[in-house]
């Protein structure tokens, strides 16, 4: 985003209470986050917390140009936390660097914007549903397909029963994924390698575990479905109005990028909704050059018609022979993310819950949680949705919450 640009959309929105916010997490998305903040109005940021200077000094630049002003910068989030004045902060780091500075922030009376998934395990995210209802702040979990006009047109074309009852939604995004070296090797010197694993293991550093390619790793990110089809099991659960599986099944494996990552590169999950089966379905070689239109998306199968839903469009084919097929184009699927941050800094100043509150969020992340559990023990995963736990399972018990690394604490 242009600095004129940030600065023109500050200006004119001046009329409306300005909001100190801090960010945690500076490289890619944090500042996609950021700018978006920029880009709806009426915030200043006065606080950047990372551990890689290099990402620290880029963010200050940026920011000041964009702002006029510059930021306090910090290492570690909790002195960010105590910067005066500071109101609401976004949190975009790692998954397994969620709860904690999400559970600090609450107890400083700050409202949030944390980045999907809502955390690394369960068990966490219970602690951060728990802590922030009670803190009463005002959440919004980065779920941004929620504000996508496609979702929402398709999910009215299905909740009116144009498309009959629903028999199953198939999931899927295939990509071809990029690797980088594997190889254990130093981390660069700007870095804080150490801080960067956290509570969670520590982890030998290679490029392809580093920034950004962090997400198929399986001791942070746990893997594409988790990451990036979390967005699409959202969508799926907002639309279908499920709450969360009653049993899941998966199965698949490393095939292809066997020794470059952690996470299943072809996966199959089951997931057992109460409306009906949903199936995700990924495979990150080979898998979009056939059909590449429908390799990222949704589709609903209904009595009357099968309904397919993307960023960008969506298509009704009714059944039967020859069907005239419906396509829905659309030209907004870039402004998902502002209007996801607007939603967020509009309820910090009026006090309404944004459209992901943190319950919910933690439904979409404890699916695919339980999906990458299902495949992990090979079993058939009961999920009890009242006590929310894992029944006649101690094995896959146990995966439900991650030992943290000393001196860090599970909360």
């Amino acid at each position: 985003m242009a600095a004129a640009a940030a600065a023109g959309n500050v200006a004119g929105r001046a009329e409306e209470r300005r909001i100190k916010i801090g960010l945690i997490g500076c490289g890619w998305y944090g500042m996609v986050d950021l700018n978006a903040a920029f880009k709806a109005g009426g915030v200043d940021c006065i606080a950047l917390c990372d551990i890689d200077t290099e990402h620290l000094s880029a963010a200050v630049a940026e920011v000041e140009k964009a702002q006029g002003s510059r930021p306090k910068t910090f290492k570690d989030y909790r002195e960010l936390l105590d910067t005066p004045g500071l109101e609401a902060v976004i949190i975009a780091t790692p998954p397994h660097w969620h709860a904690l500075p999400v559970l600090a922030a609450c107890r400083k009376g700050l409202d949030i914007y944390c980045e999907k998934p809502l955390a690394y395990d369960i068990r966490e995210g219970q602690a951060m549903v728990a802590a922030a209802e009670k803190s009463g702040r005002v959440i919004q979990i980065g779920f941004q397909r929620r504000q996508s006009d496609a979702v929402r047109q398709a999910a009215e074309h299905i909740r009116s029963g144009a498309a009959g009852r629903i028999v199953q939604a198939d999931v899927q995004i295939h990509y071809q994924a990029a690797m980088l070296d594997a190889r254990a090797q130093a981390p660069p010197p700007s870095l804080d390698w150490e801080l960067w694993c956290g509570p969670g293991p520590k982890l030998a550093y290679s490029p392809n575990r580093g920034h950004k390619t962090w997400r198929l790793e399986a001791a942070v990110g746990n893997g594409h479905m988790v990451d990036w089809g979390i967005h699409l099991i959202d969508a799926t659960r907002v639309i279908l109005g499920e709450s969360m599986p009653h049993t899941i099944q998966a199965m698949g494996g490393l095939y292809q990028l066997k020794g470059q990552i952690t996470t299943p590169d072809t996966l199959t999950a089951h997931f057992e909704f109460d409306t009906c089966p949903v199936v995700w379905r990924h495979r990150l070689w080979g898998a979009a050059e056939y059909s590449p239109e429908v390799s990222n998306g949704i589709f609903f199968y209904g009595k009357k018609q099968t309904v397919f839903v993307t960023d960008n469009k969506w298509i009704v084919i009714p059944a039967g022979k020859d069907p005239q097929r419906k396509l829905v184009e659309l030209k907004t699927a870039g402004e998902s993310g502002l209007r996801h941050m607007r939603n967020f800094l509009d309820g910090v100043r009026t006090r309404k819950p944004p459209i992901c509150a943190i319950r919910d969020a933690f439904q979409s992340t404890a699916t695919v949680q339980l999906g990458m559990i299902a495949y992990n023990t090979g079993a058939r995963i009961r999920w009890d949705r009242q006590k929310l736990d894992i029944a006649g399972n101690p094995d896959a018990r146990k995966l439900l919450q991650r030992d943290y690394r000393p001196p860090y604490q599970h909360p």
